[in-house]
């Protein structure tokens, strides 16, 4: 339950970052509007304060990355919970096989020579 109510809060923080983000004025329509298109009182300088929307997607992306982290903390916190105390290496390790007692031993005796036929006279 905890985790769907943060997924939701997560996804209405990215919606809002990118509607706030596509609501800003970019940086290069300040140089436009010191040829007349607009009432800037700078041409290629420095934009003073930070404006309200850019305070604002600052706010929304920090609550945005606590989120995640939150997210990703409680993702780890519940596969834990699921997965047994042995580890990965002990759980896909085949299981011990004894060796076969009904196999004999290779003796170092000399193999048979193969027949040969008689030679004819």
């Amino acid at each position: 339950m905890g985790n769907q109510v943060i997924l939701v809060v997560h996804v209405f923080l990215a919606l809002g970052i990118i509607g706030l983000v596509l609501l800003q004025r970019g940086k290069g329509a300040d140089a436009g509007a010191g040829f007349g298109a607009g009432a800037s009182g700078t041409v290629f300088g420095a934009r003073g304060s930070a404006s309200a929307f850019s305070r604002a997607t600052a706010i929304l992306a920090t609550l945005f990355f606590i989120t995640s982290l939150t997210l990703a903390f409680l993702s780890g916190q519940q596969r834990r919970a699921e997965v047994p105390e042995e580890g990965l290496i002990q759980r896909s390790a085949p299981a011990e096989t004894q060796p076969a007692d009904t196999v004999p031993a290779p003796q170092n005796a000399p193999a048979p020579a193969p027949e040969q036929p008689a030679p004819t006279p």
